[in-house]
C-alpha cells in the first residue's frame, strides 16, 4: 500500500488544481476498470460521451478527449490555423501567458494580444490593436480568434457579447475559439446551457476544461464546425493528445455531464467565491480589483501582508508590482475554509472585529 501523503494545512486558494479529483469521477474510473476496452477511443464511453456532447452542445459536434488543457489548446489552434498565421487573444489570455509558449512553439502560430482590463476583447479593443494587414506577406495573417470563457481574470461574457464577437471574427474571415477550462463556471454565472454558451454563439471550435471542476488528466476539443479546422484526428496524435485508455477520459466526462454534475460543481465554487469577496470587500487595505463572476478573487493588499498569509495558506500573486493577488476556489472549497480565511486576512491587516 502507498503511504498516504496528506497534508492538510495545504488547503488553500491557490488554484482549483489544488484540489482532489471528484468522487464522482473516481467512481466512473473504477465503473469503467473492467474487462477490456478497445483503445484509442474506439471503445463503448467514447461512443457513449459522444452522444452526450451532441445533446449538450450541438448534432454538429465531433468531440476529441485529450490529456490536460494546454494540449488541448494547442490541438484545436493547430486545426484551425497554417504556420503562416495567426491567432487573436487578450493579453491576460492563458495560451499567451501560461503555456510556456507551446502555441508558438508547437503549433507555429503568431499570438497576437490585446490589451484589457478585464481580460474581455471587444471588436473596438481588437481594432486599435491588430491593424488591417490582409493580404500583407510581411504580416503573419490573423485567422483565429481565441476567447476564454471565463476570462483568466474571473470574468464572463455575456450571450450578446460572445455573439457579437463571434460576428465580428466572422465578418473578418476568422474562425472562433472558445478556451473554456472553466466553461462550467461561466454557464452556472449565466444560467445558460453548455450549447447557448457555445454553438448558438457562434464558436467554431472549443477546449473544454475538465480538470479544473475535479476530474484527472481530462479535456476535451469540440469541433462545432467542420470546415473551420483540418485534421484534428492526425494532429491529436501527432501532438501526444491521444489517450491509448481513452475510455478513462471519456467516463469521467459522462459522470461530469451526468445529472448536472458540472453545474452543481460550478455553481458551488462560484458560490466560495463570492463568499470570499463579500466577506473582505470591506476590511481596510483591501481592494477586489474585478468584478467577481467566477471561482475567482482578485484584489490588492499590503505586499508584507500577503508574504505573511502565504505563509499559512497557499495563494499566488498575479501581478506583485501592483501587489495584486488571486484567490481560486474550487469544488471542494468549504464555508469553513472560506470564513477561517477570510478571519486571517482581517487579523494580518491588524483590522478590529
Amino acid at each position: 500500500m502507498i503511504e498516504r501523503l496528506h497534508d492538510e494545512q495545504r488547503r488553500g486558494f491557490a488554484s482549483d488544481n489544488y484540489a482532489g479529483i471528484l468522487p464522482e469521477a473516481l467512481e466512473a474510473i473504477a465503473v469503467a476498470n473492467v474487462g477490456h476496452q478497445s483503445s484509442y477511443g474506439a471503445d463503448l464511453y467514447t461512443e457513449a460521451l459522444t452522444r452526450r456532447v451532441y445533446e449538450l452542445f450541438s448534432p454538429a459536434a465531433q468531440v476529441f478527449p485529450v490529456f490536460n488543457g494546454t494540449g488541448a489548446n494547442v490541438l484545436a489552434l493547430s486545426a484551425m490555423a497554417d504556420r503562416w498565421e495567426s491567432v487573436v487573444c487578450a493579453e491576460s489570455a492563458h495560451i499567451h501567458v501560461d503555456e510556456g509558449g507551446a502555441p508558438e512553439k508547437v503549433s507555429g502560430l503568431k499570438l497576437f494580444t490585446v490589451p484589457t482590463s478585464d481580460g474581455k476583447l471587444t471588436p473596438a479593443g481588437i481594432d486599435a490593436a491588430i491593424p488591417d494587414r490582409a493580404g500583407d506577406q510581411h504580416w503573419a495573417q490573423p485567422r483565429v480568434l481565441s476567447v476564454a470563457q471565463a476570462t483568466e481574470l474571473g470574468t464572463v461574457y455575456s450571450i450578446a457579447e460572445l455573439t457579437e464577437l463571434a460576428a465580428y471574427a466572422h465578418g473578418r474571415g476568422w474562425s472562433v475559439h472558445l478556451d473554456g477550462s472553466r466553461l462550467a463556471n461561466a454557464a452556472a454565472h449565466l444560467n445558460v446551457g453548455l450549447g447557448e454558451l457555445t454553438a448558438d454563439v457562434g464558436a467554431d471550435v472549443l477546449s473544454v476544461g475538465g480538470t479544473k471542476s475535479g476530474l484527472l488528466a481530462a479535456e476535451l476539443v469540440v469541433v462545432l464546425n467542420a470546415d473551420a479546422v483540418r485534421g484534428v484526428e492526425y494532429s491529436r496524435k501527432t501532438l501526444m493528445q491521444l489517450a491509448s485508455k481513452q475510455r478513462f477520459i471519456a467516463a469521467q466526462f459522462l459522470a461530469l455531464f451526468d445529472d448536472d454534475l458540472y453545474l452543481r460543481v460550478a455553481r458551488h465554487s462560484n458560490a466560495m467565491a463570492a463568499l470570499l469577496a463579500g466577506s473582505v470587500r470591506e476590511l481596510t487595505g483591501i481592494e477586489v480589483t474585478q468584478v467577481v463572476q467566477s471561482n475567482a478573487v482578485f484584489a490588492t493588499l499590503p505586499h508584507e501582508v500577503s508574504r505573511r498569509l502565504m505563509e499559512q495558506v497557499p495563494f499566488y500573486f498575479w501581478d506583485e508590482t501592483r501587489g495584486e493577488v488571486r484567490w481560486m476556489c474550487s469544488w471542494d472549497t468549504t464555508e469553513e475554509d472560506v470564513r477561517g480565511f477570510a478571519e486571517l486576512v482581517r487579523r494580518e491587516l491588524g483590522v478590529g472585529a
